[in-house]
């Protein structure tokens, strides 16, 4: 079970005691990714995550690197479309300096111009890292291109020309616009005392802020997208309009998404690569948000392979349609999902994720056990019809990289 507290200034504390455990996960989760950006400031999100690391008004970075060692803990952080993160993970006994150092990152941190103009080289060498990995730009690009106009089809990363005009007052400004309370969890799990958590509600409590942030609402729309590139293979990625990321179907969907493409057992493995040898990786995945989602397939191959992969991933999917998912494979990616679930909340950091993401999104935590009688409620029927609606082909969209044809070319392979 867990324990949640509302501070007075909103802050939502969520924590959960592990005692038979020596570690303690703390993760601080902030309802501002970076769809609540406005254009000018594409990136601004991602870029303040790097910045919390670089020093605050009584800590240099090189201070904060080296307490962090000193406890011989961990600390990271990520940002999404819709939040961002920032956490450690200690032992108990370092509970509290772990608490204080985060909560100084996140309250107080300098945002000096001097670190930011390095910070900035950091972030724009990230960026070409990422136009370095096709497969992640096939799928980021169909899906920028499907939310093309909102906030959601913005890349998290930014661009060069948004980073250029960012310095140390448009970060505190940013902060102290979006970073609101009310809009702010923080999650621990492990093992700690109830001192502890006094302590951490102590620290969280000086935060300033009213109101929620609110999100420009996206609508899918179908996009043919073709991206030359000169790498050896060519990188596919189909996408569908998908369920958004509180719909009561969401777990016939994941159910769905796990036959048909989750792993080597899967539909679509089985047949494009293992059948008939025409890749090296094909796989589907599910992205979800507040308001709206996207169900994608990708797949690696030579440019001679597309049209024969294209039309048996097709294929695969009209006879989903059809035919739905059979007996075995209903169970088995039933029981893989649950042990995924199960076996991924043995870790504290991972129960920390779990306690954060789920009261951010839904002012609730579900538990494990309500979370497996979802799955195991799922049927085979609702799974069909749900792929029916979802694999809709005249909404579906495609992005190619590489030694690519016309989007005319590409276009036809989904018909």
């Amino acid at each position: 079970m867990y324990q949640k507290i509302v501070l007075p200034n909103g802050v939502r504390v969520i924590a959960e005691e592990i005692d038979h455990v020596r570690s303690a996960a703390i993760g601080v989760w902030i309802g501002n990714g970076s769809r609540f950006e406005p254009a000018h400031l594409n990136g601004v999100s991602h870029f303040i995550e790097h910045m919390i690391f670089k020093g605050t008004e009584k800590r240099s970075a090189r201070h904060i690197a080296a307490v962090m060692d000193a406890m011989g803990g961990q600390s990271n952080a990520f940002t999404s479309k819709d939040c961002t993160c920032y956490y450690m993970k200690v032992l108990d006994t370092h509970l509290r300096t772990a608490a204080e150092l985060l909560a100084d990152m996140f309250l107080c941190s300098r945002f000096a111009d001097e670190d930011i103009e390095l910070e900035r080289g950091v972030v724009l060498e990230e960026i070409d890292m990422y136009e370095d990995t096709p497969e992640d730009v096939a799928t980021e690009k169909l899906f920028e291109s499907c939310f093309e106009g909102t906030a959601l089809g913005c890349p998290i990363l930014g661009t060069e020309e948004t980073l250029s005009t960012m310095d140390s007052k448009t970060l505190h400004d940013y902060v102290d616009e979006y970073y609101r309370p009310a809009d702010t969890v923080v999650a621990l799990s492990g093992h700690y005392s109830q001192e502890d958590l006094d302590y951490i509600c102590e620290l969280f409590s000086e935060m300033k802020g009213s109101g929620r942030n609110q999100i420009e609402p996206a609508v899918y729309q179908p996009r043919v997208v073709v991206r030359p590139k000169e790498i050896e293979q060519n990188h596919l990625c189909i996408g569908f309009p998908g369920l958004p990321l509180l719909d009561e179907r969401r777990y016939a969907y994941q159910l769905m998404n796990a036959i048909l493409g989750g792993g080597m057992s899967s539909r679509l493995f089985q047949t494009v690569r293992e059948q008939n040898g025409l890749c090296y990786s094909v796989y589907s995945f599910c992205t979800s948000h507040v308001d709206t989602g996207l169900f994608s397939i990708y797949v690696g191959l030579g440019q001679e392979q597309e049209e024969r992969a294209a039309h048996l991933i097709c294929d695969v999917l009209h006879r989903f349609c059809e035919e739905g998912p059979t007996r075995e494979e209903l169970s088995r990616c039933r029981e893989q999902l649950k042990s995924n679930l199960l076996m991924g909340l043995e870790s504290t950091n991972a129960r920390m994720n779990h306690l954060g993401r789920h009261e951010l999104f839904t002012d609730r935590v579900a538990e494990a056990d309500e979370l497996v009688a979802a799955y195991d409620a799922v049927t085979a029927e609702q799974i069909r019809t749900l792929a029916r609606e979802v694999f809709d082909f005249e909404q579906a969209s495609i992005c190619a990289v590489g030694h690519t044809g016309s989007e005319a070319y590409y276009q036809g392979l989904l018909r």
